[in-house]
């Protein structure tokens, strides 16, 4: 179940009971971001829904491991210890050197900010981004995590879902792709994006390229249609996954 104030997404239920102030102590992380870096004591309190005298308690025993820091003017920050797991979780997917490479070759073709999110339940977490360096753009940050009901990454999880990698897709599929957004998840942001396979043939995520509709024209996006095919072919190749064979053979 989603607590509606933090946004925090509790497992599926087990038929061991979990420790609920370790599920307090998760529903507090879950609350910092790229747009709430810093929180303080009542932030949190309001947030959550907990009593300030328990949210303390939390507070203490997640900065004495590590996991939170207080400012200097008692505001709370995310510690080292939250980007040393967040590290982990990055490099358990063996990703970063195919994905990466493809995104800053993205940026630098179209101008515009590049991203790869995996699914993780109803969220799509963004694990890598590339941004562009011009000033208005779509400020989104490694480690979000964005409800999966909207956007182009979302419609991806969604309808390729139950799809295969581990064999070529057929023209008329790929003829489809990228999926486009515009004005779905935001006022005046536009993103495409497409799926990324495995070797196994599992879906790892999708890659997406987005940014102001201001910019994301019909012409621009024909543009950038196929560089970002381009960039997914080299993806899949590389992690063994033959979903775009077909579409490399058109190149």
């Amino acid at each position: 179940m989603e607590d509606q104030k933090s946004g925090y997404q509790a497992p599926a239920p087990l038929k061991t009971k979990g420790v609920e102030a370790v599920y307090k102590a998760l529903r507090i992380l879950s609350l910092f971001d790229s747009s709430s870096k810093r929180l303080t004591l009542g932030d949190i309190s309001q947030r959550t829904g907990l009593v300030k005298s328990s949210v303390l308690r939390l507070l203490v025993s997640l900065q004495s491991a590590g996991y939170l820091r207080m400012t200097p003017d008692k505001a709370y920050v995310v510690g080292p210890e939250a980007f040393r797991v967040g590290r982990i979780y990055q490099s358990t997917f063996n990703l970063e050197g195919e994905i990466r490479p493809v995104l800053k070759r993205l940026v630098a073709a179209t101008g515009e900010s590049a991203s790869f999110f995996r699914r993780e339940g109803q969220k799509r977490v963004c694990l890598y981004r590339e941004d562009t360096n011009q000033l208005l753009r779509e400020h989104i940050a490694e480690g979000d995590a964005v409800d999966i009901d909207k956007g182009a990454p979302s419609h991806v999880f969604i309808e390729y879902d139950m799809m295969r990698g581990d064999q070529p897709a057929p023209l008329d599929i790929l003829e489809e792709l990228p999926v486009i957004s515009i004005g779905e998840r935001g006022p005046g942001i536009a993103g495409l994006s497409v799926p990324i396979f495995g070797a196994d043939g599992d879906m790892l995520g999708a890659l997406t390229v987005s940014g102001p509709a201001s910019r994301l024209t019909a012409a621009k996006i024909d543009e950038i249609q196929p560089l970002l095919m381009n960039g997914a072919a080299t993806c899949c190749a590389s992690l063994g996954a033959r979903f775009y064979e077909l579409w490399e053979g058109r190149l």
